[in-house]
């Protein structure tokens, strides 16, 4: 479909959202007897249903207030340390209080906001002085301010760390994990002294070839060719980038929906029965997940295309063939940055052992500095957020750091 084409149609089914909530307005109003009646709660919970699978998902702010430490609140301020054309260097600073630990985490350029990540940063916030790369929607970045392509990635990690110092933990979640690893060995081998302390490396594809799931078969059966005049659009009219080839990210969203169908069916099938009993808790936590998770921005075609290629299909880094720049990347020059990889039993994006394969590629790293951890039970997403992650998976990393400050 033309990207021209997809927003006509997203803008027209904003406005039939807008309609559909005025009529849910009124049959569901406290004063219209309608209301009470079971005629009046099925017609509401469809309307409901369908203003949000018309309606258009900007992107959430990450709307974390306070911070409580050792039983005291902090105000916390989001503050833009770092500006630069296709991502915000963000920091959450607990207004009164700094904690040991400066974190950069960075968070995938895969779809979805950085604020896919708020669950992340609120459970370590107070422990930590956290810092994020709030990634910008390509559609948003005007054309002269010139492309950004898979090293642009690496070198932005590169200039976060040294804008941040020598006293920097890094936590890469899913994508990222392949260019946070390659900034951290540029950095070795340049002797730069503002290298990361500690690399957590989270549910990554580091080898593609380790139990390949859907998405590295997906990769694999289409040609590049396929990618670049099927998935590439030129962004339309009405946004500053217009012009700006991405890969938009409603195309990204619908392979995310595709993998896990029928899931997505159900949890709208009881959502619906939700609204249709009163269960506003559980339709509460089914509005403040999909609120985040249909929202999504468009990637720069340049950084997609050569993701697919060098990740996905080339498997660079397994094979020694990864640079920098034009540059060899040497992975031996990490001797004094301790590593940390993170993986879920359960994950369908990441296969077991894809993120491990960072302890294979570290090696001239002690021993005993380098950890891996298998989650039991844990998702994709469940490595980096709800009560798995807060329970196992943030207490372990906590300490990882803490041990190496």
């Amino acid at each position: 479909m033309n990207y021209q084409a997809y927003d006509y149609i997203a803008r027209s089914g904003q406005l039939m959202s807008e309609s559909f909530s005025l009529v849910n307005d009124l049959i569901s109003h406290p004063s219209n007897p309608y209301s009470y009646t079971w005629s009046g709660r099925i017609a509401s919970a469809t309307l409901e249903t369908a203003i949000r699978v018309t309606q258009r998902y900007d992107k959430l702010g990450f709307n974390l207030e306070d911070v409580e430490i050792d039983g005291k609140k902090y105000k916390v301020k989001e503050e833009i340390v770092v500006d630069k054309p296709f991502c915000h260097l963000t920091h959450f600073n607990k207004v009164g209080h700094t904690a040991n630990d400066k974190v950069l985490l960075v968070a995938p350029l895969s779809g979805h906001h950085s604020t896919l990540l708020k669950g992340t940063v609120e459970a370590l916030l107070p422990k930590h002085e956290i810092y994020i790369t709030d990634w910008l929607d390509a559609r948003e970045v005007p054309l002269e301010e010139g492309p950004f392509s898979f090293d642009c990635y690496v070198e932005y990690l590169i200039d976060f760390m040294n804008h941040l110092g020598s006293d920097v933990h890094v936590i890469a979640i899913c994508q990222p994990t392949v260019q946070a690893l390659i900034a951290t060995a540029v950095m070795a081998q340049e002797k730069n002294p503002n290298s990361p302390k500690s690399l957590t490396l989270m549910a990554g594809p580091l080898d593609t070839s380790k139990n390949p799931t859907r998405v590295n078969e997906f990769a694999h059966k289409n040609p590049m060719s396929w990618f670049k005049n099927v998935a590439i659009m030129k962004v339309p009219v009405g946004y500053p980038g217009v012009g700006r080839e991405v890969y938009p990210g409603f195309m990204q969203l619908g392979g995310f929906i595709s993998m896990n169908k029928q899931t997505h069916m159900k949890k709208h099938a009881t959502y619906f029965q939700n609204l249709l009993f009163g269960e506003q808790e559980d339709a509460d936590r089914f509005r403040a997940f999909y609120d985040e998770y249909m929202a999504v921005l468009d990637m720069p075609a340049e950084f997609y295309l050569e993701t697919i290629e060098r990740i996905f299909k080339n498997n660079e880094l397994v094979e020694g063939t990864i640079t920098y720049k034009g540059q060899p990347v040497d992975f031996s020059a990490i001797e004094n940055t301790a590593l940390l990889t993170v993986e879920g039993a359960e994950d369908d994006i990441c296969g077991i052992g894809q993120t491990q394969a960072a302890q294979e590629l570290c090696q001239t790293i002690p021993k005993s500095m380098r950890k891996h951890h298998v989650q039991p039970g844990a998702g994709h997403y469940g490595i980096f957020s709800g009560s798995m992650y807060r329970k196992n998976i943030r207490p372990l990393v906590t300490e990882f750091i803490e041990k190496y400050t």
